[in-house]
């Protein structure tokens, strides 16, 4: 972890620069595969599959009897924990449905706005190194509150062509009955796109490394609406002389163990407490199972000293943090200047990977900056506003003036005459 001591502001947006891969090799790349997918569809999955998975496979579909044999692979503990974090998640996102509320605009016209669940949505759930199955609670909880018809979820399997048994288990938990056995570009490319086994959808959800949000990007470029630009994790923590060390590197370690694109800040008020987060670092790495990928992870973070509150503020709001972490006192009067995060957790007894798994809260957040415009996941993602509205023989003598006026105005006669045929049958 790079240290910088009060660096100039000027400075800030360069020291704090994601990792990234060369966006032209990466477009290149992912539009290669889903020209093949669109021109082959399952025969190019099935290739890709085998070259970037190690996995041969003739059916993509989970079975019944390979859903009844996960789950039995699944221990009891884990079960149980699943099933707690699925009450909160439930809990928490039960309250953002919306309730129809008939505005009258003036006498005799009403208008009124509708949710309404996206028919057809894809999660993507990422394996890999790290099988997320607490993805499948963030992204299929809300799917079915929202009231989506049709959920498909894809997953990368191992070398034998199977999927983590707890992301199959807890999809069937959830609700879910379209998993496949896709990952990477190609799992992307088959719900945008529609393959002879993977349903087309309209939406597509789920994080991933840089390949997956780049496929995200180009086929919403293409027609498919994504949830948001949901890159590499990440975290940002800041400490004062209040912080536990120890609390804050373990904080740090539990993103920077995600994978070696990974990016961690530390932001602090004095050196010390930097050196002190350090020695705690080193002694917790050495008993991580994926140690050596938090250490790549750490050799492109940064922590970075500042000198007051306020500057810290300007600092965080500046970098937009997937996860920020406040580890100071008044903790709730300083949380009230961030304007630019994906989630906040605050105090020592906040971690992240609460969040993570069982709160209630969504963890499906936007990486990379974009928490400057994008919210994280929730039921909202999974639906679609519709707009109604009714205005009665009175409604349009009220209103009607006002609109035969606008439309003159803009000159369209068309528009204006649609309102003046009504109103003169009216009179008749």
């Amino acid at each position: 972890m790079k240290i910088y001591n009060n660096p100039p502001q000027n400075e800030w947006e360069a020291l704090l620069q994601r990792p990234t891969m060369e966006v032209k090799q990466l477009d290149d790349i992912v539009k290669g595969v889903l020209d093949d997918i669109r021109e082959n569809g399952d025969a190019a999955v099935a290739q890709y599959t085998e070259q970037f998975d190690k996995a041969k496979l003739d059916d993509f579909l989970v079975s019944a009897a390979e859903i009844e044999a996960a789950s039995a692979q699944v221990d009891d503990q884990l079960k149980e924990a699943i099933q707690v974090a699925k009450a909160n998640i439930e809990t928490f996102h039960r309250q953002q449905l919306s309730t129809v509320s008939i505005i009258e605009t003036m006498p005799g016209v009403k208008c009124w706005r509708k949710s309404v669940g996206i028919e057809k949505v894809g999660l993507y759930i990422p394996g890999g190194t790290a099988p997320l199955f607490s993805t499948v609670l963030m992204l299929g909880i809300p799917a079915v509150i929202a009231g989506c018809r049709e959920i498909v979820l894809c997953s990368p399997p191992n070398a034998e062509g199977k999927l983590d048994p707890a992301i199959v288990y807890t999809a069937d938990l959830v609700g879910i009955n379209k998993i496949f056995k896709i990952g990477g570009i190609q799992a992307v490319g088959a719900m945008a796109i529609g393959t002879e086994s993977v349903p087309k959808v309209f939406k597509i959800f789920g994080p991933g490394n840089q390949y997956v949000t780049a496929a995200k990007q180009m086929v919403s470029r293409e027609g498919t609406a994504i949830d948001m630009p949901a890159g590499p994790s990440e975290v940002l923590v800041c400490a004062d002389d209040s912080a536990d060390p120890a609390f804050v590197a373990s904080d740090l370690l539990s993103q920077a163990e995600h994978g070696v694109d990974s990016q961690v800040v530390l932001v602090a008020f004095d050196e010390e407490m930097v050196t002190r987060v350090q020695a705690a670092i080193e002694a917790q790495l050495a008993l991580l199972p994926r140690e050596e990928i938090a250490r790549k992870a750490l050799k492109h973070s940064v922590a970075i000293v500042v000198n007051s509150r306020s500057e810290a503020l300007e600092l965080i709001n500046l970098y937009a943090p997937e996860h920020l972490i406040l580890s100071t006192t008044d903790v709730e009067s300083f949380a009230e200047g961030i304007v630019n995060a994906g989630s906040v957790f605050m105090g020592n007894y906040t971690p992240e990977s609460a969040g993570d798994y069982a709160s209630g809260t969504n963890h499906t957040l936007p990486t990379n900056g974009f928490a400057k415009a994008y919210s994280g996941v929730s039921v909202d993602s999974f639906v679609k506003q519709i707009t109604f509205q009714q205005i009665s023989e009175e409604g349009l003598k009220n209103i009607g003036p006002a609109i035969e006026a606008m439309a003159m105005a803009e000159q369209l006669q068309a528009h204006k005459e649609a309102v003046s045929i009504r109103l003169a049958s009216l009179k008749s």
